[in-house]
């Protein structure tokens, strides 16, 4: 005889209410789940046996909608929808950005192919400050990034290993024609790029704005007796 189960994950979960984890992680998110009980991502057998399943089925979402579709319904709402052969307003990128902020639920267990629910995509897109929200997840290499600031790269790779600025993701560049040429290379976003002037006070940011090559950043000092990797050059 199979012994009884007594905790139970998402997946094990969702295959006892014969339900997909699409459904169980949307009741999970409107309140007919309680949370885990059982550390961080289990919930017991009694807490499964009390579910309302029934509710749980009939959240079941109409339809999923992917990080590009859910792009276009939000830049259609904002009154600049996305354009074939142009830079998107709202790209697949930028959802994924508002997944990782937890203004999206991914409810796909395939994180390279998210999916969200499009009532919430139609939420997020009545907000006022989404138009501002999106301007701070937009990206830039290292070198936007510190043009933005106004500062030597010197300068900005120094805020990297001060831990001020740290990359939102690697995107993947090819160099050249073949595979061997290509490079994982940091991407920030905007936002936090704007972030270290107004965290930063006691630093002289018109100073730094005004060295020139050769001149020794004053960031340099800050990082004396720190465990760092080979300094910027």
């Amino acid at each position: 005889m199979r012994a009884r189960r007594d905790e139970y994950d998402e997946v094990q979960t969702a295959r006892r209410l014969k339900v997909p984890v699409t459904t169980w992680r949307w009741a999970r998110h409107i309140g007919l789940v309680p949370e885990p009980d059982v550390g961080s991502w289990q919930w017991s057998r009694a807490a499964v046996e009390a579910l309302d399943v029934e509710a749980v089925r009939a959240s079941e979402p109409r339809e999923l909608v992917s990080p590009w579709e859910a792009g276009n319904r939000l830049a259609q709402a904002l009154g600049t929808p996305n354009e074939a052969d142009r830079v998107p307003a709202v790209s697949g990128y930028a959802v994924e950005r508002l997944i990782a902020l937890g203004l999206l639920l991914d409810l796909s267990r395939d994180h390279k192919y998210p999916k969200n629910h499009p009532d919430q995509v139609a939420e997020l897109s009545a907000r006022a400050d989404l138009p501002a929200i999106l301007a701070r997840e937009a990206r830039l290499g290292p070198e936007q990034a510190a043009d933005r600031l106004g500062v030597r790269r010197v300068e900005f790779e120094w805020m990297r290993r001060l831990g001020w600025i740290d990359p939102v993701f690697y995107g993947r560049v090819r160099f050249g024609a073949t595979e061997a040429g290509a490079a994982h290379v940091p991407r920030f976003s905007t936002g936090h790029i704007d972030d270290p002037p107004q965290q930063h006070p006691d630093i002289d940011w018109p100073a730094l704005r005004t060295l020139s090559e050769g001149q020794r950043s004053p960031l340099a000092a800050l990082c004396t007796g720190r465990e760092t990797k080979t300094a910027p050059s």
